[in-house]
């Protein structure tokens, strides 16, 4: 393109002068930015080191080295930038601006017409052209520059440069760019003579902030334990000096002098830099106090074993961390049965205690939270010390103190006995043949302390095990794998795998019974009370359904004259709330009276459900009787598969006789199950034995795997009508019969591929899952239960017959005392009830009375 000048061409380019300027100031806006960004990225760099005083922290020999690389980086920058910059023109900023512009109309004025000058016509269609594109060119607008160099920095080099300068920015000081001239041969002593500069840096976990000893006047200055000095001379070597005595060290005096010392505070003392500007500081300094550990009470023991050890720990910077370490006391152990020879080598327990996660860890109180229940040293004297540590390394540890080691406790005798065992298995590998002759002894008649053939089979293996193992040697697995199942089966002796209520109602009693025996704690007597309420709960529900069944109408005048007791709910409730309360008072011996008292009215009882107009089972109740079917038949599959794993071992059968002992046994003793069983076609007597059911069931289903099957498909279909959904503890039933459900699956795979022993621990974990299903199917009615109780009232004259307490009195609709009657006759009745209300209130607000007292006494302000 080829710039004219004339007059008229000048009149119309004259229109584009300032987009054209600006166009070209941008060209050369962009031209520089292309070229000289590695230039100011070095630069960057520079500057940003020199604002966070690295040239500082290194030795002088550093700092010359990074100029020389500086130098170069700086040299070639340029060279970059000589390279590749280029100087943009007016003709190149001129042809831009036309290319923005459609049909190029600044080259159309610049244009001149060729043929035709000189004719009319043509003369006026060329200035209407030129006339047009001037219009179009006075609508030019500058055309930005393009300062993008993502082609020419493909890492991003530049952002890197820019991050490290806005960080010195934040966190560096302007003013320490000064101190490189100092650093310069001969700089600085021409500038100012020999200086120096130092800075005083506490531990990081003090949280004090780092002081610039240029900046403090002399004096005296207050510095923590490990604060680290550091000194730089600048200048002639000699002409500044320091001496110390902060840091416990002697100075070498025929050492030549440094231009960096650097020392940390030990001790007071003082810190002296003699020469041009020196200065003198006395330092105190501040000791780091060792942290501190205590234990605040004796540990508490929950129901179920568990530990909560209270305790506190305080340091003046926080304490980092902490740990417990529990040996056994060898000395205080009783050295009797299976504890009499030497133990096997075990080393200390180390417990991690608790943090805070968040806050002050200055001062803090925690509780450290274990279940030893399972190790050998459960329930023995043993020795604790707990031990805390802060940030300086620093570590304080508590005299060791003496203590049994909290673990579950067992109150049925069996699993008592069980766990006695698996303690003395596991105090040392020499107790195997002592352990097995004893267990031989506990199982010599399975039939008269079983209640389950499968936990005698159980027992039997083990046994065969130790015998073994005693005689070829006892490995750690071995030894391990064995206690493990003794665990199982105490667990399963303890808790019990009966469905039938009346005799987890009977099991739940004697476990109370032994616990009065044996002195159990509060918590331990609170979480059988619960099992007992439970269990009865259950029955309750059980003997409603089998009177439902039954049809029994019982005549009002007929009732009246009964000689069999009647109670409602509210009675129970009463009277376990009072063996609770006496057993937590320690009056053990009017407890078990009361205990037994309860037992046999419960044997006696009619059951008067207090809840007018139920008449049937509702929803829930069938889901509970489904599920406690489902559970007695897969404990039938689950003893069955027993009977053919020891078959397999026994080809001869005696053992197998054997082992139906057990199972005639319960099922003699289980008459409430028996009346249940006749009323339900199809499922069998519950007296019959073991292998007379089971016979029935192979011919009728076939294999036990199809059985199985058949089980599996029976629960899914409970699944699909099980009330209480949106509740937790609905949630919680339904979860757990999933993992009965995926439980017998995984059975009936075994069964099929003919491995009875997986088979029988699926089972066994499907009859446990059947069970924790039942207790929060169990907890879902009792809570519906509780919000439909308020509303009801007494609706018929059969049911107001029905309503009377264990003593033959009449109950209001609500479980209390009727106001009918002589009663309604005392004038100062009402009087007297309102200053029990009075008194029961005053008791219940006043903080210093134990907990399960004022737990108690709000319950019957609730009540009434």
């Amino acid at each position: 393109m080829t710039l004219i000048t004339s007059d008229d061409q000048r009149r119309g380019l004259a229109k584009i002068k300032w987009p054209l300027r600006l166009t070209w100031a941008g060209m050369w806006a962009e031209a520089l930015v292309q070229a000289l960004w590695p230039l100011v990225g070095v630069i960057l760099v520079v500057l940003a080191a020199l604002i966070l005083g690295l040239h500082d922290l290194v030795a002088v020999e550093v700092v010359y080295a990074a100029a020389a690389a500086v130098l170069i980086a700086v040299i070639g920058a340029l060279g970059y930038a000589a390279w590749y910059f280029k100087v943009p023109r007016q003709i190149d900023a001129l042809a831009r601006l036309d290319a923005s512009l459609p049909g190029r109309p600044i080259q159309a004025l610049m244009d001149a017409q060729a043929i035709g000058a000189g004719d009319p016509a043509s003369m006026a269609v060329w200035q209407a052209h030129q006339q047009r594109m001037s219009d179009r060119a006075a609508a030019a607008r500058a055309v930005p520059a393009d300062l993008r160099v993502s082609r020419r920095d493909p890492f991003a080099l530049r952002y890197v440069a820019m991050l490290f300068f806005a960080t010195a920015l934040v966190f560096g000081s302007v003013l320490r760019v000064g101190s490189v001239a100092g650093m310069a041969p001969g700089g600085g002593g021409l500038a100012s003579g020999p200086v120096w500069e130092g800075w005083a840096e506490p531990p990081r976990y003090t949280g004090r902030p780092t002081l610039y000893l240029a900046d403090l006047d002399a004096g005296a200055i207050n510095l923590p334990a490990g604060t680290l000095i550091t000194l730089r001379l600048y200048g002639e070597v000699g002409a500044l000096s320091v001496t110390q005595t902060v840091s416990g060290v002697p100075v070498d005096q025929d050492v030549e002098p440094a231009t960096v010392l650097d020392f940390t505070v030990a001790q007071s003392g003082e810190v002296r830099v003699d020469g041009p500007g020196g200065r003198v500081w006395n330092v105190t300094m501040l000791p780091d106090a060792a942290p501190e550990v205590e234990i605040l009470g004796d540990p508490e023991v929950a129901a179920l074993g568990e530990m909560r050890l209270p305790f506190v720990a305080r340091d003046d910077y926080g304490v980092e961390a902490g740990e417990a370490r529990i040996s056994l006391d060898l000395a205080a152990v009783d050295r009797r049965y299976g504890l009499a020879v030497d133990p096997d080598a075990r080393p200390e327990l180390v417990i991690p205690l608790p943090m805070p996660i968040a806050g002050d860890r200055t001062e803090f109180e925690e509780n450290l939270i274990e279940d030893f229940s399972k190790h050998p040293w459960a329930n023995l004297p043993v020795k604790i010390s707990l031990s805390v540590l802060d940030a300086s390394e620093q570590q304080t540890a508590t005299p060791p103190s003496g203590m049994t080691l909290p673990g579950r406790r067992f109150f049925d005798p069996l699993a008592a006995a069980v766990i006695e065992q698996r303690r003395d298995l596991l105090w040392s590998k020499a107790n195997a043949a002592r352990l097995a002759q004893v267990l031989k002894a506990v199982a010599y008649r399975p039939q008269d302390i079983f209640r389950s053939e499968t936990s005698a089979l159980r027992l039997r293996q083990q046994i065969n095990r130790l015998d073994i193992r005693a005689s070829y040697g006892l490995s750690d697995e071995v030894q391990t794998d064995i206690a493990e199942d003794l665990w199982d089966l105490a667990i399963e002796l303890e808790e019990g795998v009966l469905a039938d209520a009346l005799d987890r109602m009977r099991r739940a009693q004697e476990r109370l019974t032994e616990a009065m025996k044996n002195g159990a704690s509060k918590e331990e007597i609170a979480e059988l009370m619960d099992e007992l309420r439970r269990a009865t709960d259950e029955y309750m529900r059980q003997l409603q359904r089998q009177q439902a069944q039954e049809g029994e109408q019982q005549d009002p005048q007929q009732g009246q004259q009964s000689e069999s007791m009647q109670m409602t709910q509210d009675d129970l409730q009463r009277m376990m709330d009072r063996i609770q309360e006496l057993m937590e008072q320690g009056r053990m011996a009017e407890a078990e009276q009361a205990l037994r008292e309860l037992q046999e009215m419960m044997e006696n009882m009619r059951v008067t459900q207090g809840q007018p107009g139920q008449g049937g089972q509702s929803p829930g109740e069938q889901a509970m009787e489904g599920l406690a079917e489902t559970l007695r038949d897969q404990q039938e599959l689950s003893d069955q598969a027993f009977r053919d794993l020891q078959e397999q071992f026994n080809p001869d059968g005696q053992q197998g006789q054997q082992g139906q002992q057990p199972g005639q046994q319960q099922g003699q003793g289980q008459q409430p199950g028996q009346q249940q069983g006749q009323n339900q076609p199809g499922q069998g007597q519950q007296g019959q034995q073991p292998g007379q059911n089971d016979g029935q069931g192979q011919d009728g289903q076939g294999s036990i795997a199809d059985r199985q099957q058949a089980l599996r498909d029976e629960l899914n279909r409970q699944q699909g009508r099980l009330p209480g959904g949106g509740t937790a503890e609905g949630d919680a039933a339904r979860d757990a019969l999933d993992r009965a459900g995926r439980a017998m699956d995984g059975a009936e795979e075994a069964l099929r591929n003919n491995d009875l022993s997986e088979a029988i621990d699926n089972q066994s974990q499907a009859m446990e899952a059947l069970r924790e299903g039942m207790r929060a199917l169990g907890d879902a009615m009792a809570q519906e239960q509780q919000q439909n109780q308020p509303g009801q009232g007494n609706a018929d004259g059969n049911q107001q017959a029905n309503n009377r307490d264990p003593l033959g009195r009449n109950q209001s609709s609500n479980g209390g005392e009727s106001t009918e009657g002589e009663l309604s006759m005392d004038n100062d009745a009402y009087g007297r009830a309102r200053e029990l209300l009075d008194e029961i209130r005053r008791r219940s607000g006043e903080a210093e009375r134990p907990e399960v007292e004022r737990d108690y006494l709000n319950r019957l302000l609730d009540r009434f």
